[in-house]
């Protein structure tokens, strides 16, 4: 197995310029009219500079997780700012979606562990925390002590998120002409945003990512900051309007983030793992949209929101696409919490049953 590049202390010069890297990338995207330009040019960017990074000089590209964490937070501040008492309502009706998603889970889960099996080759623990439809740090922690292929699981759930996160954005642009993110044109801002607006959102943020944190909450970060905002929101102690070019500078931040992990990993394991990544994202979100269809026609929630709900990407990405098209991006980070907490309780039970071994 090839050794893991070593990791080196944070160089804020190179930093700096990888996010100015990072942010051509994300222009250059949004004048293509790429789909969340500023997220996926500058992973593109990021992922390909971190990668020549460790074969030229054989060392990390060391980005800050404080950084990536607090741009998660505000992420999470600005969808928990969309609450509404309407939504709130809403959420005890969500209860046939969460069955629904259950299944999705159980159903993509096999199907992609087969997939990883017969096709991948990969060892039964491998496979079977590869092919979890969520919860990237929690697959690559029971999947290594497990027995697994740490670095097999890394990209095959990068892939899967990067994947989800350039597909989705690119079907609505299929559908129906909607363009996602900042290429499109669009604000999800009622009203100019004022500096108490992000002053207030970034304290939401400063203040609601170590609660989650400390509440083991499922993706904390993004979470807790999203919980408390949406409790002042819909309580009525606060208002903010979350400006566009904030939304803009997280996907940048999170895309260069997301980028600089593939410091470690070869154009081979690169090219197997987005291969198979493709085959398994195109299986989940087939699964996605036929769910998404059949509740659509009993659920009082719009097709957009419940594909992005049942969308096997990260919270965060998938809590930006729904800040985007405006599609009820609370409800959408509520399938997702639950997908992830669903997801990591169903394969740490089989991987402790008696019937599971390596």
């Amino acid at each position: 197995m090839k050794p893991r590049v070593p990791t080196i202390p944070t160089n804020w010069p190179e930093i700096t310029g990888l996010l100015a890297g990072a942010l051509a990338g994300g222009a250059a995207a949004s004048a293509l009219g790429f789909p969340m330009p500023f997220l996926i040019g500058s992973l593109i960017v990021s992922a390909a500079y971190a990668m020549w990074v460790s074969s030229t000089k054989s060392r990390a590209v060391a980005f800050p997780r404080p950084l990536r964490y607090a741009f998660i937070a505000v992420i999470g501040a600005m969808i928990g700012a969309t609450f509404t008492p309407d939504l709130l309502q809403a959420l005890p009706s969500l209860w046939p979606s969460l069955i629904g998603l259950s299944l999705f889970v159980m159903l993509a889960h096999a199907l992609v562990y087969l997939l990883f099996r017969r096709i991948g080759r990969y060892d039964r623990p491998t496979a079977l925390f590869a092919a979890m439809p969520g919860g990237l740090v929690e697959a690559i922690t029971l999947g290594e002590q497990a027995g697994g292929d740490v670095r097999i699981l890394t990209v095959q759930h990068f892939a899967r998120i990067i994947i989800v996160v350039v597909t989705v954005p690119a079907l609505f642009l299929l559908w129906n002409g909607i363009a996602v993110g900042s290429a499109a044109g669009q604000s999800f801002a009622s009203a100019p945003a004022g500096a108490a607006d992000i002053a207030l959102i970034v304290a939401l943020a400063a203040i609601g990512a170590p609660l989650g944190l400390a509440l083991r909450i499922p993706a904390g970060q993004l979470m807790g900051a999203l919980l408390l905002s949406a409790a002042v929101h819909v309580l009525g102690l606060a208002s903010a309007v979350s400006p566009q070019w904030l939304l803009n500078l997280a996907q940048l931040v999170i895309g260069a983030g997301l980028g600089a992990q593939f410091s470690s990993v070869s154009a081979g394991l690169l090219g197997r793992t987005f291969g198979l990544g493709l085959l398994s994202v195109a299986l989940m979100l087939s699964l996605g949209f036929a769910f998404a269809a059949a509740l659509a026609l009993w659920l009082p929630v719009p097709f957009d929101a419940l594909f992005i709900s049942y969308a096997p990407g990260g919270v965060t990405e998938m809590g930006l696409i729904a800040l985007s098209l405006q599609v009820s991006p609370v409800i959408v980070a509520a399938h997702h919490l639950y997908r992830i907490s669903f997801t990591v309780l169903m394969v740490g039970w089989i991987a402790k049953s008696r019937h599971f071994g390596a």
